[in-house]
């Protein structure tokens, strides 16, 4: 899966694609609607800049802008100026884009 649409398109299934990095697979759960779930997959990878920069966006779409702010920072990052759903897609097409 290389496309953002095929993508969005992976989470009417139970699970993520096997070959998915924490962090795609964090924002798969996120978009699922399973914050916990994300969450815990960068959680569990904290230190790598990836999941560190999908990590702030939970936060913020929690809703927690203190703890938001910090990981942005942690990663050199400003708090986006766009929306959740935007920022969604740049982080997704960005990993995506990595992988090839």
């Amino acid at each position: 899966m290389t496309t953002i649409d095929a993508f969005r398109s992976s989470v009417s299934a139970p699970q993520p694609p096997s070959d998915l990095a924490p962090a795609l697979q964090a924002l798969w759960w996120a978009r699922r609607g399973d914050w916990a779930r994300a969450h815990e997959c960068v959680q569990s990878h904290e230190g790598e800049p990836d999941c560190d920069r999908v990590h702030a966006h939970l936060h913020r779409q929690e809703g927690d802008m203190s703890n938001a702010g910090w990981w942005y920072r942690r990663v050199g990052r400003p708090v986006p100026a766009v929306s959740l759903d935007a920022e969604w897609n740049a982080l997704a097409a960005e990993l995506l884009a990595q992988k090839k």
